[in-house]
C-alpha cells in the first residue's frame, strides 16, 4: 500500500493545482461551533448539504446545544426533519441519542478524538474525521465520500474501491497536514467540475494530469444494477366447478327448484277445485 516518491510527487503536484483552483474550498455544512457541525454531518448522511442546510436553523433555534437536544422528545425532532430530510426517525433518534452521550460521558462538549466519536449513534469514521478535520483541525484520516472516491480513483490516486483501503492510499500519497483540505478540495472539484455523470474534462484545470480524462464518466462509479427480467404469465383459464362441493351445491340448487315448481302447480290446481265445490253446493 505504500506510495512510491514519484505516484507521491505527482499527487502533490496535482493537489497544488486544485488548490488553486479552488482556494475557498471548505465544508460546505452551515455551523457556528464543533456540536452544530457534529449534528449537521450525522444529518447529512444519504442526503446533500442544501437540504441539511435548510433544516439545521430551525432545529438549533429549538435546540442549541446538546443538553437541549438530549431532553428533546425524538418524536418532536424526527417530525421537524421530516420537512426536509429522509430516514428522519432513524436520524431524530441518532442525534438525540449523541447529544445524551454528549451530557452523560463529555460534559455536553465534543470530544477530540476519533475514538470517542465514533462510540456516539450515527456517528461513522468518515463522520468523526469531518468534525476532527473542520472543527479541530486534526483528522486522523482522509475523509472518503463518493467524491473523494470518484475522483481519487480517476485521477489514478488509487485502484482501491473500498472507502477505508482509499483512505489508507490518500493517508500513504500525502502528510497527514493536508488530510483535512485533500477531502475538501476534492469534494469542491467534484460537485463544479468532475460530476459523476458527464464530468466537465474540458473545463478541468488539471485534465493534462488526469488518466481518465475526456473518458471518465464510468471511472469511480459503481456499475448500474442488472435488474431481472420480469415475466408477465396469462391467467390460468376459468375450469368448471367439478369439486364434491361444487357438485352437491348444484344438486341441492336443482331439488330447490322442483320443490318450487311443485308448489307453484298446488297453487294453481287449488283454485278450480274450490270452484267444482261451489258449483256443486248450489245444484242442491
Amino acid at each position: 500500500m505504500t506510495a512510491t516518491n514519484q505516484p507521491r510527487a505527482l499527487a502533490q503536484e496535482t493537489f497544488r493545482r486544485l488548490r488553486v483552483i479552488h482556494p475557498d474550498a471548505h465544508c460546505e455544512l452551515d455551523h457556528v461551533n464543533p456540536f452544530q457541525l457534529l449534528v449537521a454531518t450525522v444529518l447529512s448522511a444519504q442526503t446533500t448539504d442544501v437540504l441539511v442546510n435548510q433544516i439545521t436553523p430551525k432545529l438549533f433555534a429549538r435546540w442549541p446545544d446538546a443538553p437541549s437536544l438530549a431532553k428533546a422528545p425524538i418524536p418532536e425532532v424526527a417530525a421537524l426533519l421530516r420537512e426536509r430530510l429522509g430516514m428522519f426517525n432513524q436520524k431524530g433518534k441518532n442525534i438525540v441519542g449523541l447529544a445524551k452521550k454528549l451530557v452523560e460521558k463529555h460534559g455536553g462538549e465534543v470530544p477530540r478524538t476519533l475514538a470517542a466519536l465514533v462510540e456516539l449513534p450515527g456517528v461513522g469514521r468518515k463522520t468523526a474525521n469531518v468534525v476532527l478535520g473542520v472543527a479541530f483541525g486534526r483528522p486522523e484520516g482522509v475523509v472518503v465520500d463518493t467524491h473523494v472516491q470518484r475522483l481519487s480513483q480517476r485521477l489514478g490516486w488509487t485502484t482501491e474501491q473500498k472507502p477505508e483501503t482509499i483512505e489508507k492510499a490518500l493517508c500513504a500519497l500525502f502528510p497527514s497536514e493536508d488530510w483535512n483540505m485533500v477531502s475538501l478540495v476534492l469534494i469542491f472539484h467534484g460537485r463544479r467540475v468532475c460530476f459523476a455523470r458527464k464530468p466537465a474534462c474540458a473545463a478541468c484545470g488539471v485534465n493534462d494530469a488526469c488518466p481518465s480524462a475526456f473518458a471518465a464518466e464510468n471511472v469511480g462509479r459503481k456499475p448500474p444494477r442488472k435488474r431481472p427480467a420480469v415475466v408477465i404469465e396469462a391467467a390460468p383459464k376459468k375450469k368448471a366447478a367439478t369439486t364434491k362441493g361444487a357438485t352437491k351445491k348444484a344438486a341441492a340448487t336443482k331439488k330447490a327448484a322442483k320443490v318450487a315448481a311443485k308448489k307453484g302447480s298446488a297453487t294453481r290446481i287449488a283454485p278450480k277445485k274450490a270452484a267444482a265445490k261451489g258449483k256443486g253446493s248450489g245444484r242442491a
